[in-house]
């Protein structure tokens, strides 16, 4: 797929004349400006666009970001209201220097997580086959010891650990799709102990320098938000965000061609599970027969998780309806941060609005 620079420009409400930008002389050298386009130009319905702009704006969004095949084609950020006193306290860290709120992805922070993951395969330091406990002590669950020594590493990943929010045993692992948390939250120590390095150290070193994330960290959870099993959030904008969106297109590349995680290991991690065909390893993949929501016992959907989305999109997905759009076949991102969406079917109404907006063609790659 076609690798692009995303060192992103401040647009308006939407994007600003068509400029062309030469690739970099020397790729260790940093990533130029990205490219931008007028919609209208890159064939996009400029009216439906504008829908899709409404429609955003109606649903509490703080950012909303589309590039199209490497270029924005519309970006906005919007204040937050005085009523997101709660929101602005448990979510919100400051804004970056174009004035796009850091937030708390929430569960958003698991693809990110899935990532790292694979990384650490890569690299020799994590097989997901072995149980947690060869990486961390015995006894981090709640379950029976001969339980515990049956969950993988995978299980984690795919969220079949067996295990109830609690920590204690309901399912053989490998058994039962249930979107946990705090089971999902284990990664990250185990991540710690298989490469002997905090967590802050692998995220820098592996994924936040090389994709140019300057204003990605992780931060302590305030007050009693941070007591759900997972202590610590993902802090982003809308343009970080984009980033790793566009290593997914770019196949595991970074913006300088840097490989940061093997093509095999990015395939292996957008794979659907036995168990929710859409769900991946801390990814929701659309274009499934049936998908499982997060929540206990939640009876199966028929049909693709987004029905008014491309097949093969990819999405990471917080609480807050904080989303990441990845679509490899139109080579396309969509970054939406924010509040919670009044509209419950959030996803089916913006793809309902973006699918009439998108070019009738598909960009060439």
């Amino acid at each position: 797929m076609q690798k692009t620079l995303l060192a992103f420009v401040v647009l308006g409400l939407s994007a600003c004349s068509s400029l062309q930008l030469a690739p970099p002389d020397n790729l260790s050298d940093p990533p130029p400006k990205a490219i931008y386009v007028d919609p209208a130009s890159a064939g996009w319905n400029v009216t439906a666009l504008d829908e899709v702009a409404r429609y955003a704006a109606s649903q509490k969004t703080t950012g909303l970001l589309i590039i199209d095949n490497g270029r924005i084609v519309y970006e906005h950020n919007w204040p937050l209201g005085d009523d997101a006193r709660t929101f602005r306290t448990n979510f919100v860290h400051g804004a970056d220097a174009d004035g796009a709120l850091l937030e708390d992805i929430a569960s958003g922070q698991k693809s990110f997580i899935a990532v790292l993951a694979g990384v650490a395969i890569d690299k020799k330091l994590l097989d997901v086959s072995k149980p947690v406990s060869d990486y961390i002590k015995t006894g981090w669950s709640k379950a029976p010891a001969e339980t515990e020594a049956r969950i993988t590493v995978l299980n984690l990943l795919n969220m079949t650990s067996g295990l109830k929010e609690d920590l204690t045993s309901e399912a053989e692992p490998g058994a039962k799709f249930f979107y946990n948390t705090p089971a999902y939250a284990i990664m990250k120590p185990v991540l710690e102990a298989a490469s002997g390095q905090s967590l802050d150290t692998i995220t820098a070193e592996w994924m936040t320098k090389p994709l140019g994330m300057a204003d990605t960290s992780w931060r302590k959870r305030p007050g009693a938000f941070a007591d759900v099993g997972n202590p610590t959030g993902l802090v982003t904008s809308p343009r970080d965000l984009a980033r790793l969106g566009q290593l997914i297109l770019d196949e595991g590349k970074s913006p300088t061609g840097q490989r940061v995680i093997s093509k095999a290991q990015l395939d292996l991690m957008l794979t659907p599970t036995t168990t929710n065909p859409a769900y991946g390893r801390l990814w929701w993949l659309n274009g499934g027969a049936y998908s499982l929501a997060p929540g206990p016992n939640v009876p199966r959907t028929q049909g693709p998780l987004i029905a008014t989305a491309p097949m093969d999109l990819v999405t990471a997905q917080g609480a807050q309806d904080r989303k990441l759009y990845v679509v490899p076949s139109r080579n396309l991102l969509v970054v939406r941060t924010g509040q919670a969406a009044p509209d419950r079917d959030v996803n089916q109404q913006l793809w309902t609005r973006l699918t009439s907006a998108i070019p009738a063609a598909i960009p060439a790659k």
